[in-house]
C-alpha cells in the first residue's frame, strides 16, 4: 500500500461514517499560544473541543501536518520522528442522556478503529498481531473498564488477554498546556516481530516491548484541568484520535523500519548517494541516516510552511536551527560535507519533490527552502570547526560549566543540546542550572516545542488570544484604508495588502504583511489611531457561516483557497471588516482595550512586520 492509498483509504472510511474532510492546518498554530508548532491534529481544533461550533459540523477527519521535538533524542530507531503526518477523526461533543449532539463516543470510536484496522476492505491487518492498553485509574480518574469491554465485544473477544492497564503516563492525554482538556485515552499496538505474536501479554509489556509498536490512539476527552490543578467532567465531551502515517505504512506493508517506506526511502538513498555509505552497514551509520532523513525533511516542512519562518535564535526558528544544525554533524561525521558542495538542499529538493502533490505549499517555497537550508549549512559550517576546537580545551575537565556551554552557543552557534549530545558521547557532563542562568542574563532562554509558553495553557490564555486574534482582522482591516489613502500617483497600494503570516500568544500579536518600503510614523498614527476608534464604537463580532464560493466573493485571502474547507465562517466587524477565518474572537470589539504599534520592521523582502500590544 502506498501513502496515498493510505491517507485516501482513511478519509475515505470516516466519510462514510458521517465525517466532514478538513485541510491540513499550518505546522505554526495560529490559536494555540500554549505551543510553537502544531504538534497533534488536536491543535487547530481546541476552540471547538471547548464549546465553539465547527463549519463542519461535529464529526471531522483530516491528515495533519505535526512537528513534534519533545523527544528528538530518540530520533534515530526504527519508529520516532520529527515532522510526522497524523491520521485524526474528531467527535465534537456526544450525545447527551437525552440522545442531543451529533457526535460520538467510546462505543463507535473503539468498534471503528477495529473496523478500519481488521476488516479486509480496509486495512486488514491480522487481529492476532493486535493489542490494547487503556487507563489504568487514579485519583483522578477511575479505571478504563468501559473502553476494555468495549474492544472485547468489537474484537469478537479476540483481544482476550491482551489487554494492558497502564498508568497516567502511558494512557492519559492533556492538557497541551497547564490547563485544559484532557482524558483516558486506549491506544493500539501492532506486532512487528517476524515471529509469532504473544496470544497474551503480561502487564506493562506495551509500554517497554520493542515489538509491540503503537499505531493508533483514540482520546477521550471527558474532564477539563483547571487552574488549580483539579479535574472537573467537561460539559462537552469529545474524541480525538491520531493515527501516525509513517508508522502504519511501515505496519500495513510488514516493515520493521519506517525508514524502509517510500516516505524515507528516496531521501535515504541520497544520503547514500552523496556519503558513499550505505543504510544498515552499521548502527552508527544507520542511526546518522535516519537523524539526517528526519532532520531535513521536519526542516523542509518548516521553510516550506506559508508562515515563512526562518533559522533563529528563539521560537520556532531555533528549533528549525537546532534541526539544520544536527543533521549537518551527523553529516560531517558521515562524510556527507566532503563533497564540493553544501548537501541539505540536495536532500530537501528530494523531499519537496517527494510531497509536492500531497502539499503544494512545498513546491511554492521550493527557493525559501533551498535558500535557507543552504545558508544554515554554510553558516555552521564556519563556527563548527572552532567551536569544536574550543569544545577539545573544555574536556580536560569531567564537567562543562554552564557560563562554558553558554560562549559554544552564543560564539560558535552550538545549541545546547548538541553539546550535550558531544559531551555524553565523552563521558562529560554540563552544569546546565547554570547554563540557564547565563541563557536567561541573555534573554535567549530557548523553548522547544513541546515545552508550554504561557502559565496556565489555552483554557487561561484563551481571553488573551481571542482579543488579539480581533484585533489582527482590525489591524488588515485599517492597514488597507490607510495605506491605500496614501499611496502617491494615482497606485492604489491598499487594495493589494494581504496577510502574510501572523504569530499570536496571550502577550502581543505579530502580523506580517505585503508592503514596498518602511511606513512612516504617520502611516503607523494612523492605523493605531483607526483600529481604536473601531474598538471604541463597540461593534459587535459576527460569525456567519457559508459555502467557501460564496464566501470568497465577500473577502480577499492570501492563502491557498484549498487551506479551507468547503462550508467555512466568515468573521464580520461591522462594515470594517470581512474576512475568512476559524476564530476564536471576542463578541464585541469593546473588550479589547487600547491598540499600541510597539514595533514595524522588515520581516524579508517585500514583507513587513509589525508587533502590537493590549494596553
Amino acid at each position: 500500500m502506498t501513502s496515498k492509498e493510505l491517507r485516501q483509504k482513511y478519509l475515505d472510511f470516516f466519510k462514510s461514517h458521517g465525517h466532514t474532510v478538513i485541510p491540513s492546518a499550518s505546522l505554526v498554530p495560529e490559536n494555540d499560544p500554549t505551543v510553537l508548532f502544531t504538534t497533534a491534529g488536536m491543535h487547530p481544533l481546541v476552540p471547538y473541543l471547548l464549546g465553539e461550533k465547527h463549519p463542519g459540523g461535529a464529526r471531522l477527519a483530516n491528515v495533519q501536518k505535526c512537528i513534534r521535538t519533545g523527544d528528538i533524542e530518540e530520533v534515530g530507531d526504527i519508529s520516532h520522528h520529527t515532522f510526522f503526518e497524523m491520521l485524526g477523526n474528531w467527535s465534537l461533543g456526544a450525545p447527551d442522556a437525552n440522545g442531543i449532539g451529533a457526535g460520538y463516543f467510546k462505543d463507535e470510536a473503539i468498534e471503528w478503529s477495529w473496523e478500519f484496522l481488521t476488516s479486509p476492505k480496509w486495512l486488514g491487518l491480522d487481529p492476532h498481531r493486535l493489542a490494547v492498553s487503556v487507563f489504568a485509574g487514579d485519583a483522578d480518574s477511575p479505571r478504563d473498564e468501559e473502553a476494555a469491554k468495549r474492544w472485547l465485544d468489537v474484537s469478537g473477544r479476540q483481544l482476550e488477554g491482551r489487554i494492558d492497564y497502564l498508568p497516567k503516563n502511558k494512557n492519559w492525554w492533556g492538557p497541551a498546556g497547564e490547563a485544559g482538556p484532557c482524558g483516558p485515552d486506549t491506544e493500539t499496538f501492532y506486532w512487528v516481530g517476524d515471529d509469532t505474536a504473544p496470544e497474551k501479554i503480561s502487564q506493562g509489556d506495551l509500554a517497554d516491548h520493542p515489538k509491540w509498536v503503537e499505531i493508533w490512539n483514540n482520546v477521550f476527552m471527558q474532564y477539563n484541568k483547571n487552574a488549580g490543578g483539579g479535574f472537573e467532567p467537561l460539559k462537552q465531551k469529545n474524541v480525538d484520535t491520531g493515527m501516525g502515517l509513517e508508522r502504519t505504512l511501515a505496519v500495513v506493508n510488514g516493515l520493521d523500519d519506517n525508514y524502509k517506506t517510500e516516505l524515507f526511502l528516496p531521501i535515504v538513498k541520497k544520503i547514500e548517494e552523496i556519503s558513499g555509505k550505505k543504510y544498515g552497514e552499521s548502527e552508527e551509520v544507520t542511526k546518522a541516516i535516519r537523524v539526517i532523513a528526519d532532520h531535513i525533511k521536519a526542516a523542509v516542512f518548516i521553510l516550506g510552511d506559508d508562515k515563512a519562518m526562518a533559522p533563529s535564535n528563539t521560537g520556532q526558528g531555533y528549533v528549525l536551527r537546532r534541526l539544520i544544525r544536527r543533521a549537518v554533524r551527523y553529516g560531517k561525521l558521515n562524510n556527507l560535507s566532503a563533497s564540493s558542495h553544501f548537501f541539505t538542499a540536495d536532500i530537501g529538493q528530494v523531499v519537496i519533490d517527494m510531497y509536492k502533490d500531497v502539499y503544494a505549499e512545498l513546491e511554492k517555497n521550493k527557493n525559501f527552502i533551498l535558500d535557507n537550508l543552504t545558508q544554515e549549512e554554510e553558516k555552521f559550517e564556519k563556527t563548527i570547526e572552532k567551536g569544536m576546537k574550543e569544545f577539545e580545551k573544555l574536556t580536560k575537565d569531567k564537567e562543562i560549566s554552564g557560563e562554558e556551554a553558554f560562549v559554544l552557543f552564543s560564539t560558535y552557534g552550538f545549541p545546547i543540546e548538541l553539546t550535550k549530545e558531544i559531551a555524553a558521547e565523552r563521558g562529560l557532563t554540563i552544569d546546565e542550572n547554570s547554563f540557564r542562568v547565563a541563557m536567561e542574563a541573555h534573554q535567549e532562554l530557548s523553548r522547544t516545542a513541546s515545552s508550554g509558553m504561557f502559565k496556565g495553557g489555552l483554557a487561561d490564555a484563551g481571553e488573551e488570544s481571542k482579543k488579539y486574534h480581533t484585533a489582527t482582522h482590525l489591524l488588515l482591516a485599517a492597514l488597507r484604508l490607510v495605506l491605500r489613502s496614501s499611496s502617491e500617483g494615482g497606485e492604489v497600494l491598499g487594495e493589494e495588502i494581504y496577510q502574510k503570516g501572523s504569530n499570536i500568544t496571550a502577550e502581543r500579536l505579530r502580523f506580517d504583511f505585503n508592503y514596498p518600503q518602511k511606513l512612516t510614523e504617520e502611516q503607523i498614527k494612523k492605523v493605531e489611531e483607526l483600529v481604536n476608534k473601531k474598538i471604541e464604537e463597540k461593534i459587535p463580532v459576527e460569525m456567519v457561516e457559508m459555502p467557501k464560493e460564496e464566501a470568497l466573493k465577500l473577502a480577499k485571502i492570501s492563502f491557498d483557497p484549498a487551506k479551507y474547507g468547503e462550508v467555512v465562517k466568515v468573521y464580520k466587524i461591522g462594515g470594517f471588516s470581512v474576512e475568512l477565518c476559524g476564530g476564536p474572537h471576542v463578541a464585541n470589539t469593546g473588550e479589547l482595550g487600547h491598540f499600541k504599534i510597539a514595533k514595524e520592521e522588515a520581516s524579508s523582502a517585500g514583507v513587513r512586520r509589525i508587533k502590537a500590544v493590549l494596553e
